[in-house]
């Protein structure tokens, strides 16, 4: 057996991703008491899902899987005492956000902003593919949301987002959320406590 203390953890999320809201609600708390650093990997999940051959959300062309997970969301927020409003429109569109976690990953505030939009489009059932409502969302957080809106747009941004959702896929991640830690991976919700514990605890 041996220890490494502590590992980091790397944090793949899409903002459209049902089972990634109230894992991302909780993950940076769960992290800083466990002392493990973060890293937000936002990607997006519609390439992901081409590269599988699937068109669309398997919850959505599912319909028994996804009625299952709207019933599951609900328990778990119920259970994490999370606000939850089923979207009014499913998958989401939520490309500008993405930019803005992909360009400030290392912004001392991204957690409270990747945080919000959750909020916004999983409890306040607000149109996040709007860019309106995520420049309301940067100036509730008093950030200079056009200077942010603008370093998210340029074309760098933009490609650097693709590349990123490119190594997601190349390392073997196939949906959201999932926690690596090196080349450990850790899919979904319930998996976050694994993903910590692997990070800081003693390793087969």
């Amino acid at each position: 057996m041996s220890t490494s203390t502590p590992n980091r953890v790397d944090v793949w999320f899409e903002f459209a991703s049902t089972y990634s809201y109230p894992a991302i609600m909780r993950v940076e708390a769960e992290a800083q008491a466990r002392g493990v650093p973060l890293i937000w990997r936002p990607f997006l999940l519609g390439p992901v899902f081409a590269a599988q051959g699937l068109a669309d959300s398997p919850f959505k062309t599912n319909e028994i899987k996804g009625a299952y997970m709207w019933r599951d969301i609900e328990r778990i927020c119920a259970a994490d005492d999370l606000p939850f409003q089923r979207p009014s429109r499913f998958p989401r569109g939520s490309l500008l956000s993405a930019r803005i976690a992909f360009a400030f990953s290392d912004a001392r505030w991204i957690g409270a902003f990747v945080r919000r939009v959750y909020t916004a489009n999983f409890a306040d059932d607000a149109d996040v593919d709007q860019p309106e409502v995520i420049v309301a969302l940067l100036d509730e957080l008093d950030l200079d949301s056009q200077d942010i809106v603008t370093a998210a747009t340029t074309p760098d941004t933009k490609l650097g987002l693709l590349a990123q959702t490119e190594a997601a896929i190349a390392s073997g991640i196939f949906g959201a959320p999932t926690f690596a830690v090196g080349p450990e991976l850790f899919w979904g919700n319930d998996r976050l406590e694994a993903a910590l514990a692997w990070a800081t605890g003693p390793k087969p």
